[in-house]
């Protein structure tokens, strides 16, 4: 390249690292993967060192993100610099001489700055560009782990990072129904928890704090870091896990945080080396973007080539579908790996995808496959026209310079995946392990096109051993329990099946009117289903509609084939006949109110969620209770009873 050609492949690069900075950092999209970033920043230092031609707007002189609208913006007293970084281990035992340091986790959050007078905790503020940032005091005060005072009555500054741990960060994904709305990573979540306008959501997300610098300290002299960082223990602060190191034992400290990595769960992207002498590490002074007494450790990911086979399209319910790149077996980290997240179109185009190409693949973070580059770039992959799950007609969204595929049909069997979720569910037919995004995956594959299909999944061993998220103990134990769940009574099969109106309670009533004979619960009419007390006009109407569906009754038919139903039945007894009863607080001689109501219904009384004037008895063990339920019963005239008087009655 000439000198024109090297300035104008600058501008590119400097545009395209931008463009991926905000989309990562503000909007949480990853529009290339960190390999290709890693790779087009080191080009770009290369070419402006090259040139001297460096833009404004360079990454390379510039740190994290532009504050965003909303909150409060503040210079920083003392600039929040990002940290220059090395692969190289012989390098960063180069780096730091005959110098102690403090070797520590590189923690993947928010840096975030803290700011203590008088023992208080005054303000709080985000790195933001380095010399900007967001004040997110009252936000912080919301970190769990963030003390409100300290004991020390003099100014003091520290810096620390922001993180979601990834243990907190399953469960919040956990309680979210919507596969696509949940969250990508705990650290786009944590950046969007603590720059909230509302600090409540802050304290929601368990976010934590943990200090690794205290850059002023008023009223005391303390020169060394580590003596820093274990007088921050003394205030209350946690501080991040750290190790002394010199020339001698820094390689070995180094491999022992790599063995560490898989239990760690704390969100980390590398390590950071720091200077223990803090006068000497102040003669060094900084870059435009870099302190110098402190350096990061990239891990260096293993890399292996290999054939991309085929791309698929993996669904979600709301009709995204989600590329992932399929290739030959290779091992990684001591792992097999066969597949890995292509996340959106433009990654696709940029990696000029097609099959048979050869790839790079590697593990991010030491965890996650992903692509690293192609060596081929046969870009011969077309973009599907139809969905794979329905062969419904696909789109193209572009969103905020971001494709992604989407399946327009509205019937498409993806988009239903919530029918399946409930028939696996514990009082459906309660096949454990199978969660919404593993019932997307199976369905992505072909494995689960009706119900019946989840109990035939050994025709599709293979595929779904290689799935992400699975393996073989995983498939070995979700066959397991299909098995298990396979035998099941009509009452679970009728819940299960999602049939407008009829939940866990409407299943029973109906099973017991049909003394627990399928054939009779499958083909009540409407005028049948009205006699059964507690069955009602417009229920008995979708109940009759279900089953006289020709396509319900395919499926019903197919799942008989793989279930054992055990249609015993034992008559109730009506010593509570025609009681309605109400449950609340709770019970000490059964596990769960489920259990009590199972027993009163089986005395042929029934139960009911809230007191009204058609309840006959509260249940409470705790009758002079001012709760809402007590206070009801005791306006209604409802007769407020014990666990142990309905044990009696029962009797």
């Amino acid at each position: 390249m000439n000198n024109d050609e090297k300035k104008n492949r600058i501008d590119v690069l400097t545009e395209k690292l931008n463009e991926a900075s905000r989309a990562y950092y503000t909007d949480g999209a990853e529009i290339i993967t960190n390999y290709e970033y890693d790779d087009m920043y080191d080009e770009l230092l290369a070419l402006e060192a090259e040139t001297g031609y460096i833009r404004s707007d360079s990454p390379s002189v510039n740190v994290g993100f532009e504050t965003a609208a909303g909150l409060p913006k503040i210079v920083h007293e003392i600039k929040m610099l990002s940290l220059n970084k090395t692969k190289d281990r012989d390098e960063l035992r180069a780096w730091l001489g005959d110098q102690k340091g403090l070797l520590s986790w590189k923690l993947d959050g928010l840096t975030v700055g803290l700011t203590y007078e008088n023992g208080r905790l005054v303000q709080g503020v985000t790195r933001g560009n380095g010399v900007e940032g967001e004040l997110i005091t009252a936000n912080v005060l919301e970190c769990k782990n963030v003390p409100k005072t300290i004991p020390y009555k003099g100014r003091i500054m520290l810096r620390g990072e922001a993180v979601i741990r990834y243990s907190d960060f399953e469960k919040i994904n956990e309680a979210i129904d919507d596969a696509d709305a949940k969250y990508k990573n705990p650290r786009n979540l944590c950046s969007g928890s603590i720059r909230q306008l509302d600090p409540k959501v802050t304290a929601e997300r368990n976010v934590n704090f943990y200090a690794f610098n205290l850059t002023v300290l008023e009223g005391m002299e303390i020169n060394s870091r580590q003596e820093r960082m274990e007088w921050l223990k003394t205030q209350g602060f946690e501080i991040v896990d750290y190790v002394m190191v010199d020339k001698n034992n820094l390689l070995g400290e180094i491999d022992k945080y790599e063995a560490a990595i898989p239990n760690f769960d704390i969100p980390s992207d590398g390590l950071v080396l720091t200077l223990d002498d803090g006068a000497y590490a102040a003669t060094l002074g900084e870059t435009a973007k870099f302190p110098k007494d402190s350096i990061a450790f990239k891990w260096r990911d293993q890399q292996a080539e290999t054939t991309l086979r085929e791309i698929e399209w993996s669904p979600s319910r709301t009709g995204l579908l989600n590329p992932v790149a399929i290739f030959d077996p290779v091992e990684l980290e001591g792992t097999t790996v066969s597949r890995a997240s292509v996340h959106n179109i433009n990654i696709m185009e940029d990696l000029e995808l097609g099959i048979g190409d050869i790839v790079q693949v590697y593990k991010a973070n030491m965890i996650i496959p992903q692509l690293a580059g192609n060596l081929t770039r046969s870009r011969n992959i077309e973009i599907p026209s139809t969905c794979p799950v329905c062969g419904g007609a696909t789109e193209i969204k572009d969103e905020d310079g971001t494709k992604t595929l989407h399946c327009t049909n509205p019937e498409c069997l993806a988009k239903h995946v919530k029918k399946f979720s409930h028939f696996v569910e514990r009082d459906a037919l309660n096949i454990e392990g199978l969660s919404e995004s593993g019932l997307l995956k199976l369905i992505g594959i072909g494995a689960v096109r009706e119900f019946a299909d989840l109990f035939k999944l050994s025709r599709f061993e293979d595929d779904i051993v290689d799935m992400e998220g699975f393996g073989k103990k995983s498939f070995d134990n979700l066959t397991a329990s299909a098995e298990r769940a396979s035998h099941t009574t009509p009452a679970r099969l009728l819940y299960g099946l999602g049939v407008p109106g009829i939940g866990v309670q409407n299943s029973n009533l109906i099973a017991r009117a049909c003394r627990n004979k399928w054939p009779e619960m499958q083909g009540l009419d409407e005028e049948a289903l009205t006699d059964i007390d507690g069955v009602g006009d417009v229920l008995a109407r979708d109940y009759a509609a279900y089953f006289k569906d020709e396509s319900n009754s395919e499926q019903i038919k197919d799942l008989l084939e793989v279930l054992t139903l055990d249609e015993s039945f034992e008559a109730a007894g009506n010593k509570l006949d025609g009681k309605t009863f109400v449950i609340t607080g709770s019970l000490e001689h059964y596990s769960n109110r489920k259990e009590l109501k199972a027993e009163i219904e089986a005395e042929g009384g029934k139960v009911a969620g809230s007191v009204s004037a058609k309840t006959d008895f509260l249940i409470t063990n705790d009758p002079n209770s001012g709760s809402s339920k007590n206070r009801t019963a005791r306006e209604l005239g409802v007769e407020i009873i014990t666990e142990n008087e309905i044990i009696d009655m029962l009797k």
